[in-house]
């Protein structure tokens, strides 16, 4: 053994060892194995960072903006809401929560997709009687599983791709881990739906994070080619029920009825107060392609400020602004005041909580008091009051101290009106107005990446990146957000983690633990080195990163399959699927950490679905490798 050899070794032992004890991140812990590399002189210092111009790293990064542009316009709560059934019994409707959960992780970030579909889970578990961490574990390991999938679904197959090519090889296309990874996503989400959550401990959530505001008060307008004209108000509730959202007034010919009878058609323009938490707003707005009225572009805004006549306003107002035909309005504000000069530039739109404060200077003063639309730019649309829900409209509404405001507008106005009124803004968390065109452009941005790279158009880098710059331009992410959305903790791993793979087979190191594998566990035998490769990278992956774990695992097994002379593919391949099967930890995959707290859940609690679970996967994968990538 030479010195560099034993060097590289005791730099992945200790990089291992620290990434079991979890003191440090796991990108500082990546960034520490490079730079000790570089030291020892197993890297060249010019390519040390390489690995940020490499083709899995960018693509990821634009995965991972792709992905909250779905997130960010509704799109993925409108796919939920179409596929997942509404009275099924449990097995049905785990089936169905996991195979949404397991498809869109194939196609955008797994822990994007699982945060997005977490409050629907926990929705779903109380209509099924089951704890809210029997429904949120199938589903985190449902998005684990559908990661497998394809090209995109995961880091680990873009770094398993990125080796093959640098074997010399041509990169692995977008479904060409399908074969193996679809039948053992659906094989693992059929077994779980079926089986596997009753071996799910059934605990109480752990005490909620962050802060719970109440129920908000929003306006709906009805317009007349809305699908919701016709419908008693029973009706209308039994379709947002799920949302928890309820209709408190309906106002009709500016006249205001209070707890309105069950029975009572909706007609157009008649204007529906409901009383719906923060966290299904969302949810009770899309139902019936409802649009926020004020929710306008700040182009749209320029243009009519420009314009600068009140009775533009009004009218604008009246009719329902912004909102197209068959969609409802939201919160409608008409102010008389004069409009202030527009703007030069098109601003971000943001949505933002307000705390009203004692002594604040709109206390007493409801929203056309201060004109909030035209003196400064901002829509009021909903309040919450603890305690006693509001009963006047919104815009005649006196404010007061204690008020939780949702407020609407461009960033930096926001920030005058807040600092101008002595409001303070509520710690950030994720509001989520949905918006069809804006979904539909997301949706379209992210369809095209994909075909572009499974018809070879691109490479999935230059792709994704093209998606990206088109995310840009339609910002389905707001511009602020672009660099926010991508996980920079897993950029740096990666990056740092491929030139310390590249040190382990420049050194031979690679070579030597792909004899000691073959010759002293495996025997010789290429189908019993194909299953230790696949177990250890499976143990590995739960108790370390996934893309760590491919990034030091493809080198070991392209030195196996050169050893015994066989096809790479089926390693690459077996280090794809060990590397996305993390189910016995809550340290081994994001998703499973998500739902520690949501769920109750102890350290020890994941082996218990998850050991028969890796147990089916190895079963099953490994006879499909042998298959479909023969040796």
């Amino acid at each position: 053994m030479t010195l560099p050899q034993i060097l590289i070794l005791l730099i992945l032992v200790a990089t291992l060892g620290l990434f079991l004890w979890g003191r440090f991140r796991h990108d500082v812990v990546a960034l520490a194995a490079l730079m000790a590399c570089v030291l020892a002189g197993l890297v060249e210092p010019e390519a040390a960072f390489a690995g940020f111009g490499h083709p899995a790293v960018i693509t990821v990064a634009c995965i991972l903006v792709l992905s909250q542009g779905l997130q960010n316009t509704g799109a993925v709560d409108w796919l939920a809401r179409s596929v997942l059934p509404r009275d099924a019994g449990r097995t049905v409707s785990l089936a169905a929560l996991m195979g949404l959960g397991a498809a869109l992780s194939g196609f955008m970030n797994n822990v994007g997709a699982m945060a997005l579909l977490m409050p629907i889970a926990v929705q779903l578990s109380g209509r099924i009687g089951l704890t809210p961490g029997q429904a949120l574990m199938p589903l985190a390991f449902g998005t684990i599983l559908g990661g497998m999938t394809t090209l995109v679904g995961t880091p680990p197959n873009l770094i398993v791709s990125g080796f093959r090519q640098q074997a010399g090889g041509a990169p692995f296309r977008m479904f060409d881990f399908a074969p193996v990874g679809l039948a053992v996503a659906v094989l693992g989400v059929a077994f779980v739906a079926v089986i596997g959550w009753r071996l799910v401990p059934a605990r109480k959530p752990a005490g909620g994070e962050g802060f719970d505001t109440g129920s908000y008060l929003t306006e709906v307008r009805i317009p007349g080619k809305s699908k919701a004209v016709g419908l008693t108000l029973r009706a209308f509730e039994r379709e947002i029920e799920a949302s928890g959202a309820q209709i408190v007034t309906i106002v009709r010919n500016e006249v205001r009825m209070t707890a309105p009878h069950g029975g009572r058609i909706i007609r157009e323009d008649d204007v529906l107060m409901l009383l719906a938490d923060v966290g299904a707003l969302a949810e009770a707005l899309s139902v019936f392609g409802i649009k926020l009225e004020e929710q306008k572009t700040a182009a749209e805004s320029a243009a009519k400020k420009q314009a600068g006549a009140a009775d533009d306003l009004l009218a604008d107002a009246a009719a329902g602004g912004a909102a197209g035909a068959g969609e409802a309005t939201v919160g409608a504000e008409p102010d008389a005041e004069e409009a202030k000069p527009a703007p030069e530039r098109d601003e971000e739109i943001v949505l933002r909580e307000l705390a009203v404060l004692p002594g604040a200077s709109i206390v007493g003063r409801s929203a056309s008091d201060l004109k909030l639309r035209t003196r400064f730019g901002l829509n009021l649309l909903a309040v919450s009051r603890p305690h006693q829900p509001p009963r006047a409209r919104l815009r005649e509404l006196k404010l007061q101290s204690g008020d939780l405001l949702m407020m609407q507008g461009p960033a930096e106005v926001m920030s005058d009106f807040i600092n101008e009124s002595g409001c303070v803004p509520l710690g950030e968390r994720e509001l989520r107005i949905p918006d069809k065109r804006m979904a539909i452009i997301a949706g379209a941005i992210m369809l095209v990446a994909v075909l572009v790279v499974t018809l070879g158009l691109l490479p999935a880098a230059a792709a994704f990146a093209l998606g990206m710059l088109a995310t840009m331009l339609a910002k389905t992410v707001p511009l602020r957000q672009i660099y926010t959305a991508i996980d920079w903790p897993v950029v740096v791993l990666l990056a740092a983690l491929i030139p310390v793979a590249g040190a382990m087979q420049s050194t031979g190191a690679a070579d030597l633990l792909s004899r000691f594998l073959v010759e002293t566990i495996a025997q010789g035998n290429a189908i019993a080195a194909l299953a230790v490769v696949l177990v250890v990278t499976m143990f590995l992956s739960d108790v370390m990163n996934n893309a760590a774990t491919a990034a030091v695992l493809c080198p070991v097994a392209l030195g196996i399959a050169g050893a015994l002379g066989v096809n790479p593919d089926s390693f690459l391949m077996a280090v794809a699927i060990g590397s996305s099967c993390a189910f016995l930890t809550p340290i081994g995959h994001q998703n499973n950490t998500l739902i520690l707290g949501p769920g109750g859940f102890r350290f020890g609690d994941y082996w218990r679905l998850g050991m028969p679970l890796e147990l089916l996967v190895v079963v099953v994968s490994l006879p499909l490798l042998l298959l479909v990538w023969p040796l």
